[in-house]
């Protein structure tokens, strides 16, 4: 079963995002440009909008208008919408909207100033309506839909795509239309990632619906500008600190002409734009510069292994060895749940590991005596798996002196006879003398403390090995 969710994501090592200047932070301004192509049944919808207006409650009247929130809206593109391009075309700050298609053709005077001001202007969508439930087909001709209608109200075919009330295709359906230097339809990082579809890389930058203006309209939200703009605060503060240690990151901030454009909230928003004046290390791009950024200083780099997408013959071919003349234990790996967050070299050791260890005791004992005594006969005949020479060598077990090999013979028939398996330890751990001690105090021990410790050393040993698989690819 393979699981497609990514968890890991880039883990503890994320990459340093080099920003321009050295710049600690990227802050990006995104204008959500929604007003007119929101549900209305002038639209040809079947009911009225209901989402992100300020009517508590509200819910869609099928087959009606509902004059309250359209006149919201419209106080988005009559209003607001100035009063936020007033603010960033003053302090010279670029910005990237998001232009939903039958919103930008009914706005010839904002798009202008849209394009005047160089903003970039990204596809919203066709509509600003719910996907969820909508068939994957008609989900693929409204994105063509709008790609068409977007490069009709502005001149240039959108680069950057953000649907919002999006589907579980909708990415993989951006994708595939191509074109695309990102897509925005996720909020599960603080850096753009590289996502394969079809065996094509494409650009993902992450959104935020945490630093978003939505959050004046929906419950436990924003109360006012003072509390969107401490929010954002202490998002740049945290991320900007981070920068400074050495691990720069992306900020976004989501904006909507009819809901951060109210004169009470502005203020929030203006305070915020006046806080990040005074940090000289801030980087304000649009969200292409920010792809464009990223392809160039992080271009996407095949990875030589992903375990979660091998067939089984493959995945046996690369693992089956990984746990000593214990094959069932990579084809049970195989057949449980894999995702991308296997797809490391811990990753894949962890999902073995759980199978080692939901094995039988019978099972387990068996994966034990499967290996080889150390510097014993298999060795002295060349008959150990490559791996077990290579680790043997590494400790200098092939170079043994008379009286080292006399001393190891010795406790390995102790030892097999005491615990009725060999003796295992990581030898890439240890060397020759670390290993002799070992061997001596563990004699001591009983039979399930001993059994214990033994497979713990065969989930290292099987570790080192996978560590060393990665490392070669």
């Amino acid at each position: 079963m393979r699981y497609p969710r990514d968890l890991r994501g880039y883990g503890s090592t994320p990459p340093h995002a080099d920003w321009p200047r050295g710049a600690n932070i990227a802050v990006q301004f995104v204008l959500n440009y929604e007003e007119g192509g929101e549900n209305n049944v002038l639209h040809g919808d079947g009911a009225s909008e209901a989402f992100l207006a300020d009517v508590v409650g509200a819910v869609p009247w099928p087959g009606l208008r509902h004059w309250n929130i359209e006149s919201m809206y419209e106080y988005g593109a009559r209003a607001g919408f100035w009063r936020l391009h007033r603010l960033f075309t003053e302090r010279n700050l670029p910005v990237t909207v998001y232009g939903v298609a039958t919103a930008l053709m009914r706005a010839p005077e904002q798009v202008q100033a849209m394009l005047d001001a160089d903003w970039e202007i990204a596809s919203h969508g066709l509509k600003w309506v719910e996907h969820k439930d909508m068939p994957r087909e008609e989900e693929a001709a409204q994105i063509a839909e709008a790609i068409r209608l977007h490069t009709v109200a502005t001149g240039s075919r959108p680069l950057g795509w953000y649907t919002g009330r999006c589907s579980i295709n909708t990415v993989d359906l951006v994708s595939e239309a191509g074109g695309f230097a990102y897509i925005s339809d996720t909020y599960d990082d603080d850096l753009p990632y590289w996502l394969v579809h079809n065996a094509a890389p494409q650009l993902i930058i992450p959104y935020t619906l945490a630093n978003n203006d939505m959050r004046f309209v929906t419950a436990s939200g924003f109360a006012n500008g003072e509390e969107f703009y401490q929010v954002l605060k202490d998002s740049f503060d945290c991320l900007y600190r981070e920068g400074e240690n050495g691990s720069p990151k992306m900020m976004s901030v989501g904006l909507h002409c009819r809901l951060v454009g109210q004169p009470g909230r502005f203020e929030g928003l203006k305070r915020f734009v006046d806080y990040i004046s005074g940090f000289e290390k801030v980087w304000v791009p649009r969200r292409i510069d920010i792809a464009r950024h990223w392809a160039e200083r992080h271009p996407y780099r095949a990875p030589r292994l992903l375990p979660s997408q091998m067939d089984a013959t493959t995945f046996m071919q690369t693992f089956g060895g990984i746990y000593e003349h214990s094959p069932f234990i990579a084809q049970r790996t195989w057949e449980a749940e894999l995702g991308p967050a296997n797809d490391s070299a811990f990753g894949i050791h962890f999902a073995m590991r759980h199978q080692f260890r939901m094995a039988g005791e019978d099972e387990r004992f068996g994966v034990l005596k499967a290996h080889p005594d150390l510097a014993g006969k298999l060795a002295a005949a060349k008959r150990l798996t490559a791996e077990s020479t290579a680790e043997q060598a590494s400790a200098g077990l092939d170079a043994l002196t008379d009286e080292e090999r006399e001393a190891f013979t010795s406790l390995n028939t102790r030892y097999t006879e005491r615990f009725g398996f060999p003796f295992i330890i990581a030898v890439r751990d240890n060397t020759k003398a670390s290993i002799l001690d070992a061997f001596r105090k563990r004699l001591e021990n009983d039979q399930n403390t001993e059994f214990r410790t033994a497979c713990a050393q065969v989930e290292r040993i099987a570790q080192l090995r996978i560590e060393a698989l990665f490392a070669e690819a």
